[in-house]
């Protein structure tokens, strides 16, 4: 008998529609029967909603009037949040694309992020060197103006409450809500930072080798987390700053896991949980390197990208990831065994 040929490794997935780099790309958490969307922000100032297993485009939200940063989803995902280069942070529906909710801010924002659990609750930063926490549940979402039409509600800055006055020296580009909702991380030049929310104050800060790049807490749902993931079951922390990676565990996430020194500089970071492997963007650069987190060795190089990778999101189920680029497309690829979403059988791999 001859040898068993070896599978050929899964062709990625590639998102086309946004004409201008993608800096940001999240996941929905799961819903009923699998379901689950993808957010994408964009330069262009048009972030997309998809269909976080196929990629397929569900929607546009039209409206913003400059570059988008980031985007997120609701943990009920009926809402989009959104982060821009017009002072303005939105909030939308995600079944209509309605605009609900004008977040005012006096500079550029940069960053926006939900809690675990509270779909009615945002943190806001960016180049005003302020975290700001909005609370929506007062809020009713659209007004009617004088012809009987809904309009979106706008909320002055002075309606948020800040968290660490004058502790930042330099814009906010990531805000991470831990798992315990008190407790929320930034990302400012080269500094974490930890802040609790009942005091208002910073407790911890963290200076990295570099500025940081990339900033996002990893979870699996949990229909399929388990205690033999990394992190024990709990979201990690993962970071992105000069040449290195960094991970931090526990429910306020600050109990250090691992860090890795790369012989590259690094965009952007994703961690795969369950299989025990992360993978980077490399800085400069348009590949992706994914590396074993038992002993940091270079397993798969992935290919396919133009530009430099500024974002990578693990899928809440784990059998995929995405990776967003200068050159404007998302990338999916497959991260199981046998038929996943538009994948029909093969291995999980890169092609070239």
């Amino acid at each position: 008998m001859g040898d068993v040929p070896t599978p050929r490794p899964c062709v990625p997935l590639t998102c086309h529609g946004h004409s201008r780099p993608v800096p940001h790309i999240s996941f929905s958490p799961l819903e009923k029967e699998e379901i689950y969307y993808m957010i994408s922000a964009c330069k262009d100032g048009n972030p997309m909603l998809r269909d976080g297993q196929t990629g397929d485009w569900i929607g546009t939200f039209l409206g913003h009037k400059g570059a988008v940063w980031q985007g997120r989803l609701s943990p009920d995902a009926t809402a989009a949040a959104t982060a821009s280069a017009d002072f303005t942070a939105k909030v939308w529906d995600t079944h209509t694309g309605e605009l609900l909710f004008v977040l005012q801010h006096d500079h550029i924002v940069r960053a926006i992020a939900y809690p675990f659990d509270q779909s009615r609750m945002l943190a806001t930063g960016g180049f005003e060197k302020k975290l700001r926490i909005f609370d929506l549940h007062e809020q009713v979402a659209t007004s009617i103006n004088p012809e009987g039409a809904a309009s979106p509600v706008t909320i002055a800055t002075s309606q948020a409450f800040e968290i660490g006055e004058g502790v930042h020296t330099q814009p906010i580009k990531f805000i991470v809500w831990a798992k315990d909702p008190s407790v929320l991380i930034t990302a400012s030049g080269d500094t974490l930072r930890w802040f609790d929310l009942p005091t208002r104050q910073c407790t911890r800060a963290i200076k990295l080798e570099a500025e940081i790049k990339s900033c996002e807490l990893v979870s699996l749902a949990p229909s399929h987390s388990s205690p033999t993931d990394i992190g024990g079951g709990q979201p990690v922390l993962a970071v992105a700053a000069g040449k290195t990676a960094y991970f931090w565990g526990g429910l306020k996430a600050q109990d250090e896991l691992k860090q890795f020194k790369l012989t590259h500089g690094i965009a952007s970071v994703g961690l795969d949980l369950k299989g025990k492997k992360f993978v980077v963007g490399e800085d400069p650069g348009t590949w992706a390197h994914v590396y074993s987190w038992e002993d940091g060795k270079e397993l798969d190089v992935l290919k396919g990208h133009h530009g430099p990778i500024w974002s990578i999101a693990f899928s809440p189920d784990g059998n995929l990831y995405a990776t967003g680029s200068e050159d404007g497309t998302i990338k999916m690829w497959k991260n199981c065994e046998g038929f996943y979403g538009l994948w029909r059988g093969g291995v999980s791999g890169s092609t070239d």
